[in-house]
């Protein structure tokens, strides 16, 4: 693979060179297809700077990931309201689940790939029956230093000392309040006793790592945070506090949630004396303790302070996904994989290529407001964002003025009359989220020529766009476009359309080239939709501009531009 400016270019001609959809790598020596819409510089890019084929765990921006998250199970035995509905979420049939084989032999690979720590989740992973079985593999394997589980502490009790004595290791418990009415309130059942005395015994039996997670939810338990670092002062355990974080049908709102800055003030009311504890790079929590601690106060900013840019943690779900970032849609079956009997290098491409696909920050979503300033906006919920695949982009302009508006603050055309035609050129992709099982289907068809129709019907119909958009865009001007062109690369689980579009004119063509590719990416949608209605369109974006008084444009490598 290929590090360059833009990934979404090195992905779409890698899967392209020699003509070949399932290329993975391009060398100085690679051959573009004829008719290739793309500059010499691009292609210099492309194939400049290869990353070290064996550090398979590095993303594209220097982050070894050594840590593995393991989800053993969807099910859980509370319903707490800031993470699931309360009647449940649907569950996968057995079969879809990785099965304790499975978890072991992934485990072992990224293991033998640099994984250091694994980390058992669920769900509620102590409804696993084999979990202690799971358990005692995992530390069995060489290289690995330590196996940690985390739980809401209900079930505990009954299978603490066998998982210890199967070499678990940390524990982190959830514990949203103190008081038990309050814990039943946001938990929607009654577990506070259980999971308390869970906790209690991880301490009497010595686990070497205790540590309690807390949501804060402001008016719900927000006024219980002077009571657990009151805890963390007088016993040997780490309190995390966890700002409330938007997910799917759990009524997120700015107003309840508590920014770390706001936590820190209520704790330092009390103990002003409280300092921060150095910690690693790659720590989720910021730590803090204060003269006469027994323990210390962690605080989780996931939302006003993120902590992406130390990120070495990866996940697999419960039915065998791979998410290399929690806020992130992207994932890679690594069940299909096994199930496949796919080879250990067909294997390690795979997860490489997914690893290399990481953001450079919560799959490149942007806060829309200031968390430390207050807001009468609403964050979109998480799930309605799709992932970029490039890193955050930040535009500067002069005016803050839009285009299409007029002083008066009316739409209106731009008035282009007076400037001097010039050559333009502009390219945009969009991403088609098909999933391993389609993209299979279109990639075995494409090689066997047959059912080709798909993706040739959706680059006719891109460019034929391209020259309809002012039809479409009611204050765009009636372009005469000199060139338009819509390629497609069938990436492992994805489709990537990449647009060319050119013009002698008085204006840009950008419109044109973004119509293109999701006039594109709609196409290959209605031709595969009865096969699968969870197709994503993603990622529709300008890759590059050239011509005008604007300059020029290329994404992750621009220039300043001014409007």
């Amino acid at each position: 693979m290929i590090r360059t400016s833009n990934r979404l270019l090195r992905l779409f001609f890698a899967a392209k060179a020699k003509n070949n959809l399932n290329a993975k790598y391009i060398t100085s020596k690679t051959k573009f297809a004829e008719g290739a819409v793309f500059s010499e510089r691009e292609r210099d890019v492309l194939v400049a700077d290869p990353i070290k084929q064996n550090d398979t765990l590095t993303d594209t921006f220097g982050r070894r990931h050594t840590y593995l998250r393991i989800s053993l199970t969807e099910r859980c035995n509370l319903r707490c309201q800031y993470c699931m509905p309360a009647e449940g979420v649907p569950l996968n049939p057995k079969s879809k689940l990785l099965t304790t084989d499975e978890i072991v032999t992934l485990a072992k690979f990224f293991v033998d790939e640099g994984v250091t720590k694994i980390r058992l989740t669920g769900g509620e992973p102590t409804l696993r029956k084999d979990l202690v079985d799971i358990v005692g593999q995992l530390s069995a394997i060489p290289g690995l230093r330590d196996v940690s589980m985390t739980t809401n502490g209900v079930a505990l009790t009954k299978q603490l000392v066998p998982l210890m004595r199967a070499g678990l290791g940390g524990l982190n418990i959830s514990l949203d309040s103190l008081d038990k009415d309050t814990y039943a309130r946001m938990s929607r059942r009654n577990g506070f006793a259980k999971a308390m005395a869970g906790i209690n015994l991880a301490l009497q039996l010595g686990v070497k790592s205790v540590k309690v997670n807390c949501v804060v939810v402001r008016d719900e338990n927000s006024q219980e945070i002077l009571d657990f670092v009151d805890w963390a002062r007088t016993t040997p355990l780490e309190v995390r506090f966890i700002e409330f974080m938007p997910f799917a049908g759990n009524a997120w709102e700015r107003k309840t949630m508590m920014s770390i800055q706001e936590i820190l003030n209520v704790i330092k009311s009390k103990y002003p004396d409280l300092e921060r504890i150095q910690g690693n790079k790659s720590d989720t929590a910021k730590l803090y303790a204060a003269p006469g601690f027994q323990g210390r106060v962690g605080i989780i900013s996931s939302m006003s302070d993120h902590f992406c840019g130390g990120c070495n943690r990866l996940r697999i779900t419960a039915d065998g996904n791979l998410k290399v970032c929690l806020f992130g849609n992207s994932e890679v079956s690594l069940r299909d994989a096994l199930r496949a009997n796919i080879s250990d290098d067909d294997l390690r491409a795979t997860i490489q290529a997914a690893v290399r696909r990481k953001k450079k920050q919560h799959a490149d979503r942007r806060m829309p407001y200031n968390l430390t300033q207050p807001q009468n906006t609403l964050l979109v919920p998480i799930h309605f964002f799709i992932p970029s695949t490039s890193s955050v982009q930040i535009r500067h302009f002069s005016s803050i003025n839009l285009t299409h508006i007029d002083s008066d603050g009316r739409f209106t055309m731009v008035d282009v009359g007076s400037k001097e035609p010039s050559k333009r050129e502009a390219k945009a992709s969009a991403t088609v989220i098909l999933g391993p099982e389609l993209a299979k289907m279109l990639r075995e068809k494409t090689l066997l020529k047959k059912g080709t129709e798909a993706l040739t019907v959706a680059r006719l119909a891109g460019t034929m766009a391209a020259k309809k958009t002012s039809d479409l865009i009611p204050l765009c001007h009636q372009l005469q476009l000199t060139y338009a062109n819509v390629e497609v690369a069938l990436l492992e689980d994805r489709a990537v359309f990449v647009s060319a579009v050119r013009v002698d004119g008085k204006t840009g063509c950008e419109l044109e080239a973004l119509t293109a590719v999701s006039v594109a990416a709609l196409t290959l949608y209605d031709m595969c939709k009865a096969v699968s209605k969870a197709i994503v369109i993603s990622d529709i974006k300008l890759l590059q501009k050239s011509g005008g008084k604007t300059g020029d444009y290329l994404k992750d490598n621009r220039k300043t531009e001014t409007r």
